[in-house]
């Protein structure tokens, strides 16, 4: 399954990481949505934007980005959270499709495409 064309949300609160997330993703043929820095952006972009899937950096800051993940959970729209703090950091979210950072393009791609697919 290909990813262009895919409208891939993206929440990313350090402006460097958020950066090279939108090259990937372009690279790969998708429509980044976004980024947001923040919970509130996030939530309204999920809110007013058709989304194929989304890439939720974990910790916003002082926030986390759950409120967002549930609520595209809600429309059915795959969630793929990345962080740096592995998967220890979930123990009530069984079924979590969670990369780490860093991560490379391969990566990156196999990921989505197992997540869209």
């Amino acid at each position: 399954m290909g990813l262009a064309g895919k409208r891939i949300l993206v929440v990313e609160d350090e402006p460097i990481v958020a950066m090279c997330l939108e090259d990937m993703l372009q690279g790969f043929g998708c429509e980044v949505i976004g980024p947001a820095a923040r919970l509130d952006e996030g939530l309204s972009l999920a809110a007013s934007e058709a989304l194929d899937g989304a890439i939720l950096d974990v910790n916003l800051g002082d926030a986390r980005s759950y409120p967002i993940a549930d609520f595209l959970g809600r429309l059915a729209v795959p969630v793929l959270f990345a962080t740096g703090y592995g998967r220890a950091d979930y123990p009530d979210r069984t079924g979590v499709r969670l990369i780490e950072k860093p991560y490379h393009t391969e990566q990156l791609r196999a990921e989505l495409t197992a997540l869209l697919g």
